[in-house]
């Protein structure tokens, strides 16, 4: 095992910055993703930090040692593709002993090697199989084999699970958990896909545009948003945004926006008191606005407003509903699936005072950072 610190990374193509003075530090053992849309760069640096990609600027070190300028080959790095990349004319067998064989490992440590790695990663019976023989959950179990065969002191996977369907992929996610917690080796995982991100990271760095928005645990990546950016691509359904005004009403402090005055709870008022009278864009997940009919007791700092039901989809055992209050103002909201209400009619909700996200709407930060 051994950490991985980029520091001040830069990296451009034909003069244009995909990679934006970044840095972070992940830790011996531990499992990192790296998230974000197409084209945010967290493939660009998995491949700079494996030496298939040159920094232009900044250091890569791994275990304390500057890596810049080591081959890939010289690396003791192992890469899974979101292809697989195994050999077509190879079996099971011959796909996960290739790279001891070419490191010219004793015959009798490439065998242990195989023997744990088939075991671990259920491919008992497949040995002679070639891949087109194989499903796609298997294939990527036997690159996850090879790679970890060589025994190396980082794991880098790039999306190796966009190819499987829904179920094989929820299986692959708790499969790699499982191996993580078998083996212990740093793992740098790169997916657009917020899901496997949440289930599997101890941390996850959140990036858009080549910059790092925010490098956190999952729970308060998902809880405590640094950036708008960030608010706004973590969560299913996406958070709810609107544009007001931070003031204080009487003993209440809160933001004035078109759908009404949203109360703040205690501590993020005084949280804001430097801001107040400022502009800025409020945040609430969906998750956060209830129905009137689902509250026994309220809380003072609960907001009450109506809205117009307009949509509804079954997520199951919710529906989301896509509502709209005043000012034309779009609201999204969940409700139970037993819940009995119709387009078109007029629906109280009440929005939790302590889940209110407020972004700066220059800097585009949380104001409670």
């Amino acid at each position: 095992m051994a950490d991985v610190a980029l520091s001040h990374i830069y990296k451009s193509y034909d003069g244009n910055p995909v990679i934006a003075d970044l840095s972070l530090t992940v830790k011996s053992g531990e499992f990192v993703t790296l998230l974000g849309p197409s084209g945010c760069g967290k493939s660009t640096m998995l491949r700079m930090i494996a030496g298939l990609e040159s920094i232009d600027k900044g250091d890569l070190y791994i275990a304390g040692r500057r890596y810049n300028d080591i081959p890939a080959q010289k690396r003791r790095l192992a890469m899974v593709f979101q292809s697989y990349a195994l050999f077509p004319h190879m079996s099971v067998r011959e796909n996960i002993l290739f790279g001891l064989k070419i490191n010219k490992v004793a015959p009798a440590l490439m065998e242990e090697k195989f023997t744990w790695a088939i075991a671990l990663f259920g491919l008992t019976g497949l040995e002679r199989r070639l891949p087109k023989e194989i499903s796609g959950g298997q294939r990527q179990r036997v690159a996850l084999a090879r790679a970890l065969v060589l025994d190396p002191d980082v794991l880098l996977l790039d999306e190796p699970l966009s190819n499987l369907d829904a179920a094989l992929r929820e299986s692959a996610m708790e499969e790699l958990k499982r191996v993580h917690r078998s083996v212990g080796k740093t793992i740098i995982y790169v997916t657009h896909n917020q899901v496997e991100a949440m289930s599997m990271s101890g941390r996850i760095a959140v990036l858009a545009g080549g910059n790092l928005e925010q490098f956190a645990a999952p729970q308060a990546v998902y809880d405590d948003p640094q950036t708008l950016f960030t608010a706004g691509f973590i969560g299913s359904p996406p958070m709810n945004f609107l544009t007001g005004l931070l003031q204080t009403r009487g003993t209440e402090t809160g933001i004035a926006t078109e759908v009404g005055f949203i109360i703040l709870d205690k501590e993020r008022q005084v949280r804001c008191v430097a801001s107040l009278g400022k502009k800025v864009i409020v945040g609430i997940r969906p998750q956060n606005i209830s129905y009137t009919d689902h509250f026994s007791a309220r809380r003072v700092s609960d907001t009450s407003i109506t809205l117009k039901a307009e949509l509804f989809e079954t997520l199951g055992d919710r529906n989301l509903v896509v509502a709209r209050g005043a000012g034309d103002t779009v609201l999204r909201f969940l409700m139970k699936q037993d819940d009995d209400i119709l387009p078109d009619r007029q629906v109280g909700v009440f929005i939790d005072g302590r889940k209110i996200h407020v972004f700066d709407p220059d800097t585009r930060k949380s104001i409670f950072k």
